[in-house]
């Protein structure tokens, strides 16, 4: 974390990327619809960065300052139009990532620490079996 980041959270990010949209008479465009579309084009941007290195070269993409700088705003640009869709939406990003991840817990549990009740456990046959 650095230390301008310490200070900051989603809802004060959040409010400043409506005001910013506000202050360009940009809302009209901000439809779940047109921000979803726009998540894609970045997520697919960032995606392009990888597209073609190895996994050794993709653990080492930030050690060179450019693509590292080309990173940092793709994943900028795919994290904004993430904020605006829920605020859009009326979604809290935080608490429906927790909940996903309490579901992923249930769902795919530690190898041997599956419940007694067959079929709550999605994990991989044989991750089950103590």
């Amino acid at each position: 974390m650095t230390k301008d980041s310490e200070h900051l959270d989603l809802a004060k990010l959040q409010r400043r990327l409506a005001e910013f949209a506000a202050a360009r008479n940009w809302q009209p465009y901000h439809t779940p619809k047109n921000l979803v579309a726009a998540l894609s084009v970045e997520a697919s941007e960032l995606v392009e960065i990888f597209q073609w290195l190895t996994p050794e070269e993709s653990a080492r993409v930030m050690a060179d300052p450019d693509t590292a700088h080309r990173v940092t705003d793709e994943v900028a640009d795919v994290l904004a139009y993430l904020l605006q869709l829920c605020e859009v939406l009326g979604i809290d990003p935080l608490a429906a990532l927790d909940a996903k991840i309490d579901r992923n817990e249930r769902r795919f549990p530690v190898p041997g620490d599956c419940e007694a009740r067959p079929g709550d456990c999605e994990a991989r046959p044989g991750d089950c079996e103590a």
